[in-house]
């Protein structure tokens, strides 16, 4: 009898924890979901017109030397530069990018190496235009000039966290207005503000063309205009 009760007793002890266990973590996850809150993703976007352009291009050449390649380059990168600030723009904003020298192979055949045949000189810069209508004058001069490339030209703008501040506050008016349409088809009165998260802004420059030596003089340009977006999550409290 006495050895019945002992494991009666044995059995009901871990029946009990069997029990303390499983209700735990339900318990924990009860405590883990927040009270009463409406949960409203919020959109705002902004259009505007760049107000300054940047353009990267330069001049490569090559030479038997590394003095002919380099004296061939400064030659008329000193005329791309003297192209540039006729149509005004001002030293500071031209910027050098790149400058690299490169020697240069014969081809490998069977029966022989790869033979130095030269040098390649490639000088590249960033120019900032601030009179953004003159874009497609300086890529003009900057041709006639003699540069071989010319690419990555950008439309940008000079203040652009001031729009993205324009784009946050219609965010949250959106997230207010979701969530008073929410709160009033639900029949409850909606609350304070208990938290915002922003996801990442992307307003990405706009690249327009990238050219090549020999293109056409008087390149048409349009600058159009960039949307810049924001996206947000806002909870809000319901009230009493």
């Amino acid at each position: 009898m006495t050895t019945r009760c002992a494991v009666r007793r044995i059995g009901l002890l871990i029946v009990l924890a069997s029990i303390a266990l499983s209700a735990g973590p339900a318990r924990a996850q009860q405590q883990a979901v927040p009270e009463g809150r409406i949960l409203v993703i919020g959109e705002g976007s902004i259009s505007a017109v760049p107000d300054y352009a940047e353009i990267n291009g330069g001049v490569t050449t090559r030479g038997k030397s590394v003095k002919e390649a380099s004296d061939a380059n400064s030659k008329l990168m000193a005329a791309v530069t003297a192209a540039l600030q006729d149509a005004g723009i001002v030293a500071k904003d031209i910027q050098t990018s790149h400058f690299s020298i490169q020697p240069l192979y014969t081809p490998a055949d069977p029966h022989s190496e790869a033979k130095l045949s030269g040098y390649s000189v490639s000088n590249q810069i960033n120019v900032t235009i601030h009179d953004i209508g003159k874009a497609g004058d300086i890529l003009d001069r900057l041709i006639t000039a003699g540069v071989t490339n010319v690419g990555n030209i950008q439309f940008l703008h000079t203040d652009p966290s001031k729009l993205l501040d324009q784009a946050r506050e219609a965010a949250v008016a959106d997230a207010k207005r979701k969530a008073e349409i929410y709160a009033k088809a639900s029949g409850i009165k909606l609350g304070k503000v208990v938290w915002i998260t922003e996801e990442p802004a992307f307003a990405p420059a706009m690249p327009m063309m990238r050219m090549t030596a020999g293109a056409p003089a008087q390149v048409p340009i349009s600058v159009g205009e960039d949307s810049l977006h924001v996206r947000i999550t806002v909870g809000f409290d319901i009230a009493n």
